[in-house]
This record gives structure tokens, C-alpha cells and sequence, in this order.
């Protein structure tokens, strides 16, 4: 009797938290809202410090960089996100101000970055504004990028270090790059632009990519005969671990490769991964990951905000092209995820943090860099998840 009357209480608790739980269309309102207040500060804090761009929040102190880190386009995107949802006059000044800080990067070919860099700065705010100059930085850009392709080889070289390791590494992360690719060569009318992102992709899918749809970090090539000599890891656990925000690249960029191609070949493989993402026995129930999913859990280990950000903001583009019951699935995803982000758990409160809008996000573990802090990119894709979210909501 007592253990009936306990069940009735704890299953009374759980309907009144449903019942008074805030509509998720709330809870992405909210945070757009605090994250714009938060991100103005941000962008005070630097306004005249001229080539400023924020990195991470470590130790009570700001971590910055100037353009040349990989991830210099990330708070100008978010920006760009912010101003589309409000029309906020003073975030539009911003973004285009921080944008600037960006733009020798369109002559970078020593990295694979150039993507990431431009697109989601230059990129969204041609995507908003139109502005001329900027579709001209994202053409000399595209160019930059694909001078590190070797047809031999057949994908866009990651890195130029570690000679002595690797002769031609390709990191997973590189397929966030292909989206400038595929934008340029419609704009350019460039074939050859879309065979470069569409071999990479495939070859990539064919040699990263393990049975069971996790992949491996680092593939390096042999130069002579295009085929991998080495499979390992560079931020993750292990070589044949399944490093977590790696996994939410390789989700992403399957993703936006079918939205751009309509190859079915990359929708499937984007179901495969989301499929592994969210059935992983090492997944916890918020759908916030660990920094690696085969780390040894124990109290205190890291999880990684910015790998459920990339995650949550590719699952809500991927239920577009599934079935309603895929897409019921990873929409059940998205909402823990999301309500889970936004929560005082993982967002910071006003003017904390480094002005960064997220916290819990891992960088380089294995190099004990940037853990448990604030990451750029994570508030990037948590701000794109929050706009793609708002539009079908």
C-alpha cells in the first residue's frame, strides 16, 4: 500500500512539472532574449579594441584572438542570428563590425578553416543584408579553400603540421568547410568547386566513417595513392573512440550536403549517425554529451555543450527531409536538448561568464584546454538551433 501511494505521489509530481513547464516556444523566446543582452556586452566589451574577437572564458579571465583562429567567425554569426531574430539597430552595427575584423581570411590557404571563419560571418550577413562585398569576400574565399584539394587524394587537407605523422590529414570537422564550396559554385557557376565538396564528402564517408556510423578524428592519407595510412585522434579519447563534437560534425555536415544536393546518399548517412547519436548507451538523458562517448564516466567528467548545440541545430534541419515519426523522434531530442541549454544548469546569468551565453562546453581535453568553459562555437550553433527552432515552432 505504501509503495502504491508513493507511486501515485511521485507520478502527481511529474504531471504538475509537465503541466507547469514553460511551452518550449517560451523557452526559445527567452533565450533569444537573454542571449541578445548577454552577446551586446560581449560586443561592448571589445568595440574599440581594434581585430578583438572572443574565444573563451577560463580562470575568471577572457580568453580572445584575432582573426587567424579557427574560430573567429563564430561571434560575428552570432550576432547576425541575434540581429535576424530582433532587428535590434545596434546588434546590426556589431555584426558588421565584427564581421570586418574577418575578412583577410578570404585570402587564408594554409587551413581548412576558411569555412568556418567566413561562412557564418560573411555568410549570414549577405544572407540578411545582401551586401555586395560580401558575396565578393565568400568567392575569394571558396577559392582560397579549394587550393588545398588534391585531386590525387581527392579531399581538402586539414593541417600542414605533424609532417613527420601525417602526410595528408583530414580531420571530420572538415566537412563543415564544404558548405562555402557548395554556395560558391552556384553562385560561380563553378563545377569544379562542387566535385572538390562532393568528392571530399564522399571519400570521407567511405574512410572516416566505421561500422557503426561513429567516426574517427584524424584520417591521413598516403599522397601517392590517395588511400588512408593512418586512423587516429587528436581531441578525442582514443583512436577509436567516438570523439563527441567530431560525431555532431559529421551529423551536420551530412545534413546540410543533402539540403544542398538532394543526394540520397547523404541523407542516409546523416539518419545513420543521428541514429547512433541518440541511441548511444553512454548518451545521457538530457542529450547533453560527454566530452567523448567512450571517456570512462565517473563524477566530473566533462560533458560538452557545443557538441549538443551542433547537435540539436542539425537534428532540427534533418526532420525536414524524414518521415513524421523520425522527425516526432528527433524533435523529442531537440526539446531536452534545448530546454536543458537553456536552463540555469547551463546559461550563464547576466554579465557572468565572460559575457559567453553558454557554459559546460569542453575545447581540447586531451591538451587540457578550455574545460568545462565557454566556447564561441557553442553559442554560435545554440543560437542557430534557437533560430531554426523558432521558425517551425
Amino acid at each position: 500500500m505504501r509503495r502504491y501511494f508513493l507511486a501515485l505521489l511521485l507520478t502527481g509530481l511529474l504531471w504538475c512539472n509537465l503541466a507547469t513547464a514553460q511551452p518550449l516556444k517560451t523557452v526559445v523566446e527567452k533565450a533569444l532574449a537573454f542571449s541578445e543582452q548577454q552577446s551586446l556586452l560581449m560586443a561592448r566589451k571589445y568595440e574599440h579594441e581594434a581585430g578583438v574577437l572572443p574565444r573563451s572564458f577560463e580562470g575568471g579571465k577572457n580568453t580572445v584572438s584575432d582573426s587567424r583562429w579557427w574560430c573567429s567567425g563564430f561571434f560575428p554569426g552570432s550576432l547576425w542570428y541575434l540581429y535576424e531574430n530582433s532587428k535590434n539597430p545596434e546588434l546590426l552595427t556589431f555584426a558588421k563590425q565584427y564581421t570586418d575584423r574577418v575578412e583577410r581570411e578570404k585570402y587564408t590557404t594554409d587551413n581548412h578553416d576558411v569555412g568556418f571563419m567566413l561562412y557564418c560571418s560573411f555568410g549570414n550577413g549577405l544572407r540578411l543584408t545582401k551586401e555586395a562585398s560580401y558575396q565578393k569576400v565568400l568567392l575569394t574565399g571558396a577559392q582560397s579553400l579549394a587550393t588545398r584539394y588534391d585531386p590525387k587524394v581527392g579531399l581538402i587537407r586539414s593541417w600542414d603540421h605533424n609532417k613527420t605523422i601525417w602526410q595528408y590529414p583530414v580531420i571530420i570537422d572538415n566537412i563543415m568547410n564544404l558548405e562555402l564550396l557548395l554556395w560558391a559554385s552556384k553562385q560561380s557557376g563553378s563545377e569544379q568547386l562542387k566535385k572538390t565538396a562532393l568528392s571530399h564528402a564522399d571519400k570521407t564517408m567511405k574512410h572516416h566513417f566505421r561500422p557503426d556510423f561513429s567516426s574517427y578524428h584524424v584520417v591521413s592519407y598516403d599522397r601517392q595513392t590517395g588511400l588512408p595510412h593512418k586512423k587516429q585522434t587528436h581531441q578525442g579519447y582514443a583512436d577509436d573512440s567516438a570523439w563527441s563534437r567530431g560525431q555532431a560534425w559529421g551529423l551536420y555536415g551530412y545534413t546540410y550536403l543533402y539540403r544542398e544536393t538532394r543526394e540520397k546518399r547523404y541523407l542516409e548517412q546523416a539518419k545513420h549517425i543521428a541514429s547512433f547519436l541518440i541511441h548511444h548507451p553512454q548518451m545521457p538523458e538530457n542529450f547533453i554529451p560527454y566530452w567523448d562517448y567512450n571517456a570512462p564516466q565517473k563524477a566530473g567528467t566533462p560533458r560538452d555543450a557545443s557538441a549538443a548545440c551542433i547537435m540539436a541545430s542539425a537534428l532540427i534541419e534533418l526532420g525536414d527531409f524524414v518521415n513524421a515519426n523520425t522527425k516526432k523522434k528527433y524533435m523529442e531530442v531537440v526539446e531536452k536538448q534545448i530546454r536543458t541549454l537553456a536552463s540555469d544548469e547551463y546559461t550563464a546569468k547576466l554579465g557572468e561568464n565572460g559575457n559567453f551565453i553558454l557554459m559546460h562546453s569542453t575545447g581540447a581535453f586531451p591538451f587540457k584546454s578550455e574545460i568545462d568553459a565557454p566556447l564561441t562555437y557553442a553559442d554560435y550553433y545554440y543560437l542557430e538551433a534557437l533560430s531554426r527552432l523558432k521558425k517551425r515552432l
